[in-house]
């Protein structure tokens, strides 16, 4: 078995009332933690800034300013890989996860080193109708354009990423830097072959009560990015038939 490094991603943006707990179940782990300031409020900052202070193992990554959720991700993993880490448990930190769930994905990680571990949510009674709906929308349309059934929930941001493939995408296909950007990444990996495995994960609405989600302009985003990913699969087309039928 192949010997594995990881840490966590963090990306926070004025959630200093839960981070603390996140961080808290990620040490519990054993995990390193890379807090990823997304061009936070003062208040959250000093609390990221005091977690870092408390324990070595935590260090915070501050972007300037605020650049959305697959920006701060993309830049805490790049970082990541830069500092020798081999893969990257990527979590968010309004305490929507149970990080309980957390050692079940290390696991799997290290018994399978080159794949994407990625969490299949199971929701509790705090996720809007609504929004458990909205979700079939993107996934058919990642359906589509894999040619596939492979990636159940493309949403879901609880995942291991083996850094080295990962990193080589964001960097060569730069994709999107709000709430688009773990569909995109998702839909991205597959085309290039990296071997995925899905795990159950809890996942509850956020704990502090606040979500960053944007309807009319991240719905817009995700929209257009899955025009484009329409456009990549049909230039691949005839190589993701062979592949679905070799």
């Amino acid at each position: 078995m192949s010997v594995t490094r990881p840490c966590a991603v963090v990306p926070v943006y004025n959630h200093e009332h839960a981070i603390g707990a996140v961080v808290a179940g990620l040490r519990a782990a054993g995990l390193d933690c890379l807090l990823v300031d997304d061009g936070s409020s003062a208040a959250c900052a000093a609390a990221l800034d005091r977690l870092a202070d408390a324990d070595q193992a935590v260090r915070v990554l501050r972007l300037p300013v605020n650049q959305g959720k697959g920006a701060a991700v993309a830049a805490g993993l790049e970082a990541a890989l830069l500092d020798g880490y081999t893969h990257a448990l990527q979590i968010d930190a309004d305490g929507q996860h149970d990080v309980t769930d957390v050692p079940r994905f290390l696991r799997e990680s290290a018994a399978h080193p080159g794949a994407l571990i990625a969490g299949r949510p199971v929701f509790d009674a705090s996720m809007p109708r609504a929004r458990f709906y909205g979700r079939y929308a993107s996934h058919v349309m990642v359906w589509l354009n894999t040619l596939s059934f492979d990636i159940p929930d493309s949403m879901c941001g609880f995942r291991v990423y083996p850094l080295a493939p990962v990193v080589d995408v964001i960097r060569e296909e730069r994709p999107g830097s709000r709430m688009d950007f773990d569909l995109e990444l998702l839909v991205r990996l597959h085309w290039r072959g990296v071997p995925m495995r899905w795990l159950d994960a809890s996942v509850r609405y956020p704990t502090d009560g606040i979500s960053h989600f944007r309807p009319l302009d991240d719905n817009l985003r995700i929209s257009w990015m899955h025009t484009r990913l329409v456009f990549g699969m049909l230039r691949r087309l005839p190589r993701l038939l062979r592949g679905k039928f070799a």
